[in-house]
């Protein structure tokens, strides 16, 4: 038997995972650092310090108003983490027991539940969300709704195909020749076989709802005044770019380092979780 070392693609994944989680519990560090502390009140106005340079006493500088960045940077972490894990619970708690009523039962359930998907799908999430909040009004809660309606399409639509894939296996095959019913089977036998992918899955979504909801209040349909958001920061920053490039700078950093990080766990998480991969590699040290 020849023992080779694992290769590059495993330690990459690894590398992946660290990063990502790194990154991840930074951004979910800072949110819960704010729930308690802040350096200053983020809405707090300060005309007299506008526009300040980062310095000792703030120290990712001021805005035009006189906000401290750090604080309200802080403090935008947390509102986006609420509306990225509300949109997802939601696409959770409702699309992943569409998918898999619709891999387990089939007939007109699955054909209904596909044709909803690819209705969703034929439009862009952000374009779905900028309709859907134009329609219902600008808000945290018309925002979360938007999202989490895209979301929903895109776990049903996950769920089915990896239930489909896990349906075809002996295990799943002797369990309904034992008289299990449909039921029994998709909660004992398929779901958690198909529990990896659906984690997976939320980190990215969770990325997807994150750049969302910057989007939306970018362009003043999210979160609005005086909650602060990153996006809202980026576009009230535009107008002094000229004179302070570090006030787009900064949110914009943040929303990337977020979404990097999410991304990267993702990656780093279907490498574990995935059993196909996880058995290439257990093939390439044993051969």
């Amino acid at each position: 038997m020849r023992v080779m070392m694992p290769g590059r693609g495993h330690f990459l994944s690894q590398a992946n995972l660290i990063a990502g989680s790194a990154l991840t519990l930074l951004v979910v560090g800072m949110a819960l650092v704010s729930l308690v502390w802040t350096p200053y009140p983020p809405d707090a106005m300060r005309i007299a310090i506008r526009l300040q340079p980062p310095s000792a006493a703030h120290w990712l500088g001021t805005d035009h108003f006189g906000r401290d960045i750090l604080s309200m940077i802080m403090v935008g972490a947390r509102n986006s983490i609420a509306v990225g894990m509300v949109a997802v619970g939601t696409g959770m708690a409702v699309g992943v027991p569409l998918g898999l009523a619709a891999a387990s039962l089939g007939g007109w359930i699955d054909e209904a539940v596909g044709r909803l998907t690819d209705l969703t799908f034929a439009f862009p999430a952000i374009l779905s969300a900028i309709l859907i909040t134009a329609l219902l009004g600008p808000g945290a809660v018309n925002a979360i709704l938007a999202i989490g309606i895209f979301n929903i399409a895109v776990f049903a639509r996950v769920t089915r195909g990896a239930a489909l894939q896990v349906a075809g296996r002996e295990f799943v095959r002797a369990a309904m020749a034992l008289g299990r019913g449909p039921l029994a089977v998709t909660l004992v036998h398929v779901l958690p076989n198909i529990s990896g992918t659906l984690i997976v899955q939320a980190t990215i979504s969770f990325a997807v709802a994150i750049l969302a909801e910057a989007g939306l209040s970018y362009l003043g349909l999210g979160i609005q005044p005086p909650a602060p958001s990153w996006g809202k920061m980026l576009n009230e920053a535009q107008t002094f770019m000229l004179l302070r490039p570090t006030l787009a700078i900064f949110p914009g950093a943040t929303i990337a380092l977020a979404v990097l990080g999410l991304n990267l766990l993702g990656d780093g998480l279907r490498d574990l979780l995935d059993p196909r991969l996880r058995s290439g590699r257990q093939r390439r040290v044993t051969e």
